[in-house]
């Protein structure tokens, strides 16, 4: 098998998501011409749709050594950065693969990414809508544009663009789960459990289980806000109440709206929601599904600390409820981190971050025995 052949035939593999026989193909063909960075960098973007990133990111790098003026080269590593949360680094080999190939969109389209990773939304929108003028039928450049004006916060934006890709190809699987997730923010619950649903059956073999969890984790990240900032106003009034008497009637009536603003925004959106969320939760990485029951049973205390408040005058509901607050706030966090380990990129990040740390923690303490030998001794 020539070289070219083994290029083609995995690169036909890996698009239909035979990852393996297409990585073992590049392989063999790399046996032979170790540095042709052609199938270095088909091996690298094999890798990383494995979910192999830093195997991905050290064959690219071998890739752009053996090839430096290959364009897919240094989009292919701007795209393994991004998945290791590097987006800095990750800008700056898009940026070099747009300027070795300007007018290819491929390089255009991965750059916007990176400018959305790094929040420099404004510069992403432009580049994201340069790419889509050079392939204006492109479902990844529609879904690119959609991908970045969701960050940028601009929902019609991204639905439109989403939909001109679904209008294209109906059945991409990433264009639905967007459209789903554009209707899980507007609260369009049935709707987005539905799309959520029909992914996850078209795709058995990876569930999105976190994506269909977001009413229960929705639920909890507005009702943390909520449960600060009204138990907050409910502890102020009584503190009031010692100027003014009124006040502290005030703060049992608000106890009472608090309690119910929270039971209703929770009720508005699990019960359309249906059984499916409570059905992947205990599916969840358990760190995550521990974090959301705890959740959830604090917030349920918190409404029984509030109405005792409401019905008795007893000022310490009150003021437990506010404490809860924190233990809400230290909880999403807690499902944050969980989520992190859960995703290899993140797990890799946080690998490099602490190999950091101990060659920080090493030298440091080398200069310091250096320091210290150094030191003239008194006489």
């Amino acid at each position: 098998m020539t070289l070219d052949d083994a290029y083609w035939q995995a690169q036909r593999l890996a698009q239909v998501g035979r990852y393996e026989e297409a990585e073992r193909i590049a392989r063999g063909g790399l046996a032979a011409a170790p540095q042709d960075g052609r199938l270095l960098t088909l091996l690298a973007s094999v890798l990383r749709l494995r979910r192999e990133y830093a195997p991905a990111l050290a064959a690219v790098t071998a890739a752009i050594e053996a090839a430096p003026h290959s364009s897919d080269a240094h989009a292919e590593r701007a795209e393994c950065l991004l998945l290791l949360i590097r987006s800095r680094e990750a800008v700056e080999a898009a940026s070099e693969a747009v300027r070795l190939a300007p007018q290819d969109p491929a390089g255009h389209l991965v750059l916007a990414r990176a400018l959305a990773s790094a929040r420099d939304y404004e510069q992403a929108r432009r580049v994201a809508a340069r790419g889509l003028s050079m392939a204006p039928r492109s479902v990844e450049a529609l879904l690119t544009v959609a991908d970045v004006e969701r960050d940028a916060g601009h929902r019609e934006a991204a639905t439109t663009a989403a939909q001109a890709a679904l209008a294209i190809d109906p059945e991409n699987a990433y264009g639905r789960w967007l459209i789903a997730m554009l209707d899980a923010e507007r609260l369009n619950v049935r709707r987005s459990m539905r799309g959520l649903r029909d992914v996850a059956r078209d795709n058995p073999a990876r569930p999105d289980l976190i994506s269909m969890t977001w009413p229960i984790r929705g639920v909890l990240s507005g009702l943390r806000r909520g449960l600060a900032v009204g138990a907050l106003l409910v502890c102020a009034c009584l503190v009031t109440g010692h100027w003014w008497a009124h006040a502290v009637t005030f703060a049992r009536i608000l106890s009472v709206v608090l309690a119910a603003v929270l039971t209703g925004f929770a009720a508005r959106v699990l019960l359309p929601a249906g059984r499916l969320p409570w059905r992947c939760l205990p599916l969840l990485p358990p760190l995550m599904r521990r974090a959301n029951i705890a959740g959830l049973a604090v917030v349920a205390v918190a409404v029984v600390f509030l109405l005792a408040h409401a019905v008795t005058g007893w000022w310490v509901g009150a003021l437990a409820a506010l404490l809860l607050a924190p233990v809400l706030w230290g909880l999403s966090w807690l499902e944050l981190l969980a989520a992190g380990f859960d995703d290899p990129g993140y797990r890799q990040a946080f690998r490099d971050l602490a190999g950091e740390f101990r060659d920080w923690w090493r030298t440091t303490k080398k200069d310091l025995r250096e320091a210290w030998s150094d030191t003239p001794k008194p006489h």
